[in-house]
């Protein structure tokens, strides 16, 4: 798989984030400036066994490239980063936990917030399609279409409500099992960028919506189980612990989420689904 794909290590583009190479240096080595400033503090991860790494690769002169190798697996420490795009993107579909470290650890990904506003335009689109496919109205006036809209900003604040309680349910549970969860105090921003990044699936939503057929629902039921079993694959791979906890801590943030979409509903709040599994009767 990784002949097929290869494409990163070009001469002044080793690293994930296409740096250039610098200056050698006495020894006839070069690195490049990332991985320099990174010899002080390890940034990096291996992909294999999780170990800190200094560097992902090594720029000899002339252009000649070499993978760096784990101390402590004796494998290299990154191989993605001499895959195609669409490789990488492949295995973490397939929740594979190397193409995670790759992309959490060893990567610069600078679209958190975007990813977090689109898959909550796409969660609130599906409900306010599905509210307003139970509650056909032909009415042209303009004050109806002026409530129309607002239902989708309804939609939009319910569900970004529902995705916080999700996270804090996840965030709760991992803070009172934290002497379990690693050696070290966990990383609370980095898990919160890889839960968004692992919500990806949710995009897939439009799609499921548009082409409407006999098997929507059970399209959009195994969105939600894919969504979580890469938030599950997320937690596990930031905070290096065990399946269990990694189960344990989603259990948690559906029950929380769960517990926010019970009181909506006890305030008659027409949420367009009930947290883990989409309604079926509105199609």
């Amino acid at each position: 798989m990784g002949t097929g794909g290869r494409s990163g290590l070009r001469r002044g583009k080793g690293n994930a984030e296409g740096v250039t190479a610098g200056k050698g240096n006495a020894d006839g080595v070069a690195t490049s400036p990332t991985a320099t400033a990174a010899s002080a503090s390890c940034q990096y991860r291996c992909i294999e066994c999780n170990q800190e790494a200094k560097e992902l690769y090594r720029d000899y002169n002339h252009g000649v490239l070499k993978i760096t190798i784990c101390k402590s697996c004796q494998k290299p420490v990154d191989k993605y980063i001499e895959y195609d795009p669409v490789i990488i993107l492949i295995n973490a579909i397939l929740c594979k936990a190397q193409a995670y470290r790759h992309i959490l650890f060893n990567t610069k990904i600078n679209m958190h917030g975007k990813l977090c506003i689109f898959c909550l335009l796409c969660e609130a689109y599906l409900r306010w399609w599905q509210l307003q496919d139970s509650n056909q109205n032909t009415d042209p006036d303009d004050f109806i279409r002026y409530a129309k809209e607002w239902d989708f900003y309804r939609m939009f604040a319910i569900a970004s409500l529902e995705q916080t309680a999700f996270f804090i349910g996840i965030f709760t549970f991992l803070w009172v099992e934290r002497p379990m969860t690693a050696k070290k105090k966990p990383n609370f921003i980095l898990l919160l960028k890889a839960l968004i990044l692992s919500s990806y699936g949710k995009l897939l939503l439009i799609p499921a919506v548009i082409w409407e057929h006999d098997y929507t629902p059970l399209c959009l039921r195994l969105i939600k189980v894919f969504v979580l079993t890469s938030n599950f694959q997320a937690i596990r791979v930031t905070l290096n612990i065990n399946r269990k906890l990694s189960f344990l801590a989603i259990l948690s943030g559906l029950l929380l989420e769960s517990t926010m979409v019970y009181f909506f509903q006890r305030m008659e709040w027409d949420v367009g689904s009930d947290c883990a599994i989409y309604k079926s009767q509105d199609f």
